[in-house]
């Protein structure tokens, strides 16, 4: 069993430089060589992760002889590329999420994992925060009995640039496709969503093709129900909420504030609340790396898996699909 794992880790963007801090903390792991397009944020990364070298090689970085894993946080574009090289090396992979925006190179690239049998988790991160992963433990002993309705609830603090907004795939894709991934995590496979959305925080939306205001309604396949709401502003701090409820009670996930205090005045009450996914979810990011190189230890495949992205994938594109065209859509359409 491997215990000590020589890793390329590829993109020291923003979300880059925090995984790269999350590996110092753990055991076994050392960042041999960080990539980057740019030499300077590659240098940036390298000293965070005190790494052994940076380069703009993102190609050569993966080959390395001397690199056991690659960790892939590059821009979403490159990432079924990447992806496909790291894996034809016959190197372990960790990948943020998606694959691709489409079906057919998310498919061709599960299609490769598969065949080739390389250990790949792609970052679905909030499968690892405490409260989701306590909640999958609690309805998977069957403490809250049949399951039977799903709800979330999922706000931004504000909108991204309109540049990333014109090439995200849409709100479904992007935004709530964690969502849906948390839906089929806790209440199984999604059979159908009917999906509306306006725009009501940017034009901006709209001339991108877009919506920045959802709701949408899911079928399960064991006949449980769900609803989904959210939207890219909320002026009050970043706002995710799930709630599962079965036959014989419910769960619910929420952290009510970012700091456990509390201020009190004349006749009130002040908290904070977090401002985007870094701060809420930082545990979780911590966690997923954790998972990765334990599953990479103890010779069993990581999770989610690729073909979990593939699935969630399909939700998401149905619930686009249904937001254009007006009408419930079946997941078994997305072909």
């Amino acid at each position: 069993m491997k215990t000590e794992f020589r890793v390329a880790f590829l993109g020291a963007g923003r979300m880059g430089l925090t995984h790269l801090g999350n590996l110092m903390g753990i055991r076994g792991v050392k960042v041999a060589v960080v990539a980057d397009m740019s030499l300077e944020a590659a240098q940036r990364g390298q000293a965070i992760a005190n790494a052994e070298r940076a380069t703009t090689d993102i190609e050569g970085a993966i080959a390395a002889a001397d690199v056991d894993v690659v960790m892939i946080s590059t821009p979403t574009t490159t990432h079924a590329h990447l992806l496909e090289t790291a894996v034809r090396a016959g190197k372990p992979v960790w990948c943020e999420k998606p694959i691709a925006q489409d079906l057919a190179g998310t498919r061709r690239v599960v299609d490769l994992i598969a065949a080739a049998g390389v250990p790949v988790q792609i970052g679905f991160m909030r499968r690892f925060d405490p409260g989701y992963a306590a909640a999958k433990r609690s309805i998977s002993a069957g403490k809250i009995g049949a399951l039977e309705r799903f709800q979330a609830m999922s706000c931004d603090t504000a909108p991204p640039p309109m540049s990333y907004i014109e090439t995200s795939g849409g709100i479904f894709v992007d935004m709530f496709v964690h969502d849906l991934d948390l839906a089929r995590f806790l209440m199984g496979e999604v059979n159908e969503v009917f999906a509306w959305g306006d725009v009501k925080v940017d034009p901006g939306f709209a001339k991108a093709g877009d919506v920045d205001t959802v709701v949408a309604v899911l079928r399960f396949a064991s006949g449980a129900l769900g609803t989904l709401q959210g939207s890219r502003r909320a002026i009050w701090g970043y706002d995710i909420r799930t709630e599962v409820a079965g036959s014989e009670g419910k769960l619910v996930i929420e952290p009510p504030q970012k700091t456990p205090l509390a201020t009190y005045g004349r006749f009130q009450s002040t908290v904070d609340h977090f401002e985007s996914f870094p701060d809420r979810f930082e545990a979780a990011y911590k966690l997923e790396m954790e998972a990765f190189f334990q599953a990479l230890r103890e010779g069993r495949p990581p999770t989610p898996s690729a073909a979990d992205a593939l699935e969630t994938l399909k939700v998401a594109l149905a619930a686009t699909r249904s937001l254009r065209e007006g009408r419930p859509v079946k997941v078994a359409e997305i072909v």
